[in-house]
């Protein structure tokens, strides 16, 4: 479903436009200011900016806040080094090294190969480790685990000083057998700034993305976090661990503290300031906190003037002091977190600004038509039970559905109708029960497995992809469906977001739509998953009588467009009885009446529970 245009060579131009106009801000500082303090500047700011892409690549497509990539860098560091630096050089620091590495001798390219490796066999483990916390627990667990590992690494740097020489010694490399040119440099920023980007329009980048903004409302699409924010990992990795090959390689040495907190706070801050959602406010980040800190630097030195004035003697020598850049980056840190989280520039990049302006845009679709019928299926839950706790949320509840009709689910508030479908699709695990599509048992499966299966769902409280646009919200379970959904009918994105009435719309953000084209919004991204049955939970909840006679509308439109059968909470009786085939009926957990609208309009059970009538004895 990928659109070169859009996915491939915009990327790859827009990245390449970056790219250049950040080496060109470099070679006109050195051309402006002269010197060798510049030139070094300059070329820590190039490797600070591979750094912190590769750092982006996993924060900006995945939401985790990573205090632990620069421990990878110094597992890069450390391993380029070991293998990098001769065995003169490090006969003098480590010459008890283990497995005979003080007589390793090759070249960079091949310790660089080596490093990254070694670093992607560590990373392996640790990213299985925070998908699964992070799935578990929230991504608050997931950047305690990071933040662990920075501490581990710096520690096995300064106490293994067999290995790595320690704080006291460190590697260094002989003389002259540093990098002596930045081309490696400016060959590594093309590859790494147009992989970032292209990794962010592709599959994985815009699932993972999906899930980055609403993880339930993600895996009730068929997306697994865990492999996407794993993905994102592995490739963040192997960038972080170049630059900080490159950062070795350049200052010709490495110490523990060079890959500890202090740099850890640099390169987030850069990421942070710029904008952690775009590889274009990455590198923003990166120049003006290099710019910052300088400045900060030379007005913190000692006899620094400013229009003959002395910043470091009273009463300004509090503030002008030689600690100030790291006061500078605390402050930058804390006031974009509060003020302005999106960063400089938000999400904003090049490339996505330059198809807008150049790319034709997409022709309107043509309106869908009912899918030929489909082959029979049956949804079934049996005997399903809910406990929390002390309390029965469903007691004994089943459904039987076929996929050419639609249900209601109808019963007073707290009778059970959202914790039944919150049960088949994998949100709440049954006490006792189960639930079958056809032969498939899909009881205790996690949600993106039931959603693959066919059971796909809207929520009571809307869940969109609020960052993403109306037709990237439909792209998300396109590209699921792509993969395991073939066998079905599957309808274009573009066509479904016409058929919702959100072609006009369809550039706009998720979060800027008002309530009720959320609501169409949500249902056509259901429908894009090619679904067996379609689950809607309350999709006319806060609408006028107008906004659901046309939600009558647009279920069936969709329903019939994808072959799908349609299960739907909902409260308003003229919806459910307009719409509907057949109605359930719950109250206090359990099934009390079954059969057509008029029958359950009839029902003394349900005129008592639901309506208020007094039942029979």
């Amino acid at each position: 479903m990928a659109d070169l245009k859009r996915d491939v060579a915009m990327p790859i131009i827009g990245s390449s436009i970056t790219v250049l106009l950040l080496i060109g801000v470099g070679l006109a500082t050195t051309l402006l200011i002269d010197g060798r303090a510049t030139d070094k500047l300059i070329t820590t700011m190039l490797i600070d900016a591979i750094i912190v892409v590769g750092i982006q690549i996993y924060i900006g497509n995945t939401g985790v806040f990573s205090f632990g990539h620069i421990g990878f860098g110094a597992t890069a560091g450390y391993v380029f080094a070991l293998f990098a630096i001769s065995p003169e050089a490090k006969a003098s620091r480590i010459p008890e090294a283990p497995w005979g590495l003080a007589d390793v001798d090759m070249g960079p390219l091949l310790a660089v190969l080596i490093a990254v490796a070694v670093t992607l066999v560590f990373a392996i483990f640790i990213g299985i480790g925070l998908a699964r916390s992070g799935a578990k627990s929230g991504a608050v667990s997931a950047t305690v685990i990071t933040l662990a590992l920075l501490f581990v690494t710096h520690e096995i740097a300064s106490s293994w000083t067999k290995l790595t020489g320690g704080n006291r010694s460190g590697l260094t490399f002989g003389i002259g057998e540093t990098l002596q040119s930045r081309w490696p440099i400016y060959i590594v920023l093309f590859v790494v700034v147009i992989g970032a980007r292209l990794f962010a329009r592709s599959r994985s980048g815009r699932l993972a993305v999906a899930a980055r903004e609403d993880n339930l409302a993600a895996r009730s699409m068929g997306v697994d976090p865990i492999v996407q924010q794993t993905l994102a990992l592995l490739l963040s990795v192997v960038v972080v661990s170049i630059g900080s090959t490159l950062r070795v390689y350049d200052l010709g040495s490495i110490l523990p503290d060079l890959f500890f907190f202090d740099y850890t706070l640099i390169t987030l801050v850069m990421l942070v300031v710029g904008g952690r959602n775009s590889v274009t406010g990455a590198l923003l980040g990166v120049v003006v906190i290099t710019f910052v800190r300088e400045v900060a630097r030379r007005l913190g030195s000692s006899g620094y003037e400013f229009f003959g004035i002395g910043l470091d003697t009273a009463p300004l020598d509090w503030i002008f002091r030689e600690g100030l850049p790291t006061v500078v980056l605390g402050l930058a840190m804390v006031g974009f977190m509060i003020l302005r989280p999106g960063g400089l520039i938000g999400d904003w990049e090049l490339d996505s600004w330059l198809s807008r302006r150049f790319v034709p845009a997409e022709p309107e679709p043509a309106p869908v038509a009912p899918a030929e019928a489909p082959p029979a299926a049956r949804l079934v839950a049996e005997g399903v039970t809910v406990d929390f706790g002390g309390f029965r949320a469903l007691d004994d509840a089943h459904l039987d559905v076929s996929n050419g009709e639609i249900v209601g689910l109808i019963g007073p508030n707290g009778a059970g109708k959202t914790t039944l479908v919150n049960v088949m699709t994998g949100l709440v695990a049954p006490t006792a029960g189960s639930v079958r599509l056809d032969s498939t048992d899909l009881t205790n499966e996690p949600p993106h497995r039931i959603a693959r299966a066919g059971l796909v769902r809207t929520f009571q409280n809307l869940r969109l992809f609020s960052a993403l646009t109306v037709l990237e919200n439909v792209e998300v379970s396109s590209l699921v469906a792509e993969s395991y959904r073939s066998e079905r009918v599957r309808i274009g994105a573009a066509q479904l977001v016409k058929a919702a009435g959100l072609w006009d719309h369809r550039d706009r953000r998720s979060g800027e739509l008002d309530y009720g084209n959320s609501r169409r919004l949500e249902l056509a991204r259901a429908a894009a998953m090619a679904p067996t049955f379609l689950l809607l939970d309350e999709p006319t909840s806060g609408m006028s009588d107008s906004e659901s006679l046309n939600m009558v509308d647009q279920v069936r439109t969709m329903a019939a467009a994808v072959g799908a059968g349609v299960i739907v909470i909902d409260h308003d009786l003229a919806f459910i009885t307009e719409i509907c085939d057949r109605i359930y009926c719950l109250d206090q957990g359990k099934v009390i009446a079954v059969g057509t609208p008029a029958e359950i309009q009839a029902h003394p059970h349900v005129r008592a529970a639901y309506l208020g009538s007094s039942a029979p004895q």
